[in-house]
């Protein structure tokens, strides 16, 4: 069978051992599943973003990284928000639309340095620290 002349939403049946009847492989499908399972892991980041952007705000203006942090946390929200956006866009387009192939290589190109950055701005978050020790305790108890 040329692979030239399959389609992109599954005539190619599955290979290796599985329960039950052998299906085709939907690309449609797998793709949908893949960029939900990026949405949710998308959501997450941003409910913990969130909440550090609420952690330091309730620190004040005296946390010595206050401008910083809220800047970073703002940077990754706001990315955070345009890729689950590009990532709407993504699933709702056919795979089979030839006409639609190089505007979802450049969605999914952008997403993925979108990604990228928000993964270094969340290390830049981790290494300024939102909370900061109150009332730290001795190590040496006094005498």
């Amino acid at each position: 069978m040329p692979s030239e002349n399959l389609e992109m939403n599954g005539d190619l049946p599955l290979r290796g051992p599985r329960r039950g009847p052998q299906r085709p492989l939907n690309m449609n499908h797998y793709a949908n599943k893949k960029s939900a399972a990026e949405s949710m892991l998308d959501v997450a980041l941003l409910m913990a973003n969130a909440s550090q952007l609420k952690a330091v705000l309730e620190q004040g203006q005296d946390f010595s990284f206050y401008v910083p942090l809220v800047t970073l946390i703002s940077i990754s929200l706001i990315l955070q928000i345009m890729v689950g956006i590009m990532l709407i866009f993504i699933v709702k387009w056919d795979l089979n639309d030839q006409s639609k192939h190089y505007q979802l290589d450049i969605m999914e190109n952008v997403s993925t340095a979108f990604v990228f950055t928000i993964v270094v701005v969340n290390v830049f978050i981790t290494a300024f620290g939102v909370q900061r020790p109150s009332n730290p305790t001795p190590l040496i108890p006094p005498s």
